[in-house]
């Protein structure tokens, strides 16, 4: 790989280093062999000569060793790369699967962000639809029928319910619910003092606040005092009728704050409902009128089964006529049989007689034989 170039650098500075240092050698013995005798240089040239030879086979010998060493190294480096470069592959496939999940993920909830950001902005023009509608005294009194009539359709059958009923003297009441009587068919008028609860709600000091809640207080007594003087007429409807509050939040508040407008609804006998009591009060409406029905139909099926035992009365009448033919029939056929007896044993009494041979034997007269038969068959 990349270790090549590197080891023959070094084999390289190894030799010129060998032959520098024979260099240096060769020329202290060439000053010393000036100075001293020939023999004596002729003999370390040998020696030189032999370890020049030393230093060169181990220069080979240590190439060769390094060259191994490289093919080693390259080899296993090559197999770590290998694995090195196996395993980058695979987290790099892992992490972009991962990443592509995650994308896909995202751009998931991107979609539902967006889908509920829509419906957000839809629900705020919703809301400021309603806003405008409660904010008409005419549009929050439909709102409040239409909330009235939505819960009446939803709870009780079509026949125990009219809407814009006619009472009294040409009134019409938003919701008449037809019940047997007693207690007899009771109103439901819509009311929505919406306005007086905002005051209520926006007041800031203590006068501000007394204001609103006398504001409050008159709104719903007028509208307690309208529903019993109009919608409770005696000898048509009960003797109670339902003020419908389309608000949650003002009936509570009512509750809440205003027992003394609550007591002297009870005292007019106007029961103030909201949308959730107003659906418990139609439930109970028609387990009543469940219960009517059931009564009605046992009534019938008590007539019934009473016409069903005349009927059985009278069938077990002509069962016994028809036993009394069939015991007067079965008396004949009686009869009938003891005439056949008799008249079988006569036909066997006449075979039995025998009449004597003509080879001298003594013979019965026709003649004799005659009469006697015909008493004993008029006898029986």
């Amino acid at each position: 790989m990349g270790f090549g170039p590197v080891m023959d650098t070094v084999v390289s500075i190894s030799l010129i280093l060998a032959a520098l240092a024979v260099g240096a050698v060769t020329a202290y013995l060439v000053l010393r062999g000036r100075q001293g005798g020939g023999g004596e240089m002729a003999a370390l040239s040998g020696r030189l000569a032999q370890m020049a030879a030393s230093q060169a086979a181990s220069q080979a010998q240590l190439a060769e060793s390094l060259h191994a060493q490289e093919r080693a190294v390259g080899k296993a480096l090559e197999e770590r790369l290998g694995d090195f470069s196996k395993r980058l592959g695979e987290r790099l496939q892992e992490s972009s699967t991962q990443s592509q999940s995650a994308l896909s993920d995202l751009r998931e909830r991107l979609a539902v962000i967006d889908k509920a950001q829509s419906n957000l902005k839809e629900l705020s023009n919703q809301v400021v639809g309603l806003q405008d509608i409660l904010g008409n005294k005419q549009a929050r009194g439909a709102f409040g029928e239409i909330q009235l009539r939505d819960i009446v359709e939803m709870t009780l059958p079509p026949s125990a319910y009219a809407f814009q009923a006619p009472l009294g003297d040409n009134r019409r009441v938003d919701c008449l619910l037809h019940l047997p009587n007693p207690p007899g068919s009771i109103a439901i008028d819509s009311k929505f003092p919406l306005e007086s609860y905002h005051a209520l709600r926006e007041a800031k000091d203590e006068a501000a606040i007394a204001l609103a809640r006398r504001g409050l207080t008159l709104a719903v007594r007028k509208h307690v005092q309208d529903i019993a003087a109009k919608y409770i007429v005696p000898g048509e409807t009960a003797e109670s009728a339902l003020l419908f509050l389309p608000s949650e939040a003002v009936y509570a508040e009512l509750h809440a704050n205003f027992r003394n407008v609550v007591e002297e609804s009870y005292r007019a006998r106007v029961w103030i409902v909201s949308p959730t009591t107003l659906m418990a009060t139609l439930n109970t409406v028609r387990a009543i009128l469940k219960d009517v029905r059931m009564r009605e139909q046992a009534g019938v099926i008590q007539t019934e089964v009473e016409i069903l035992m005349g009927d059985v009365a009278r069938l077990d009448d002509r069962v016994g006529k028809l036993q009394r033919h069939f015991d007067q029939a079965s008396d004949d056929v009686r009869q009938i049989r003891i005439s056949t007896d008799k008249v079988t044993k006569r036909g066997e009494r006449i075979a039995d007689l025998q009449l004597e041979d003509e080879d001298g034997e003594t013979a019965i007269e026709e003649e004799d034989l005659a009469p006697p038969l015909i008493a004993r068959i008029g006898e029986n």
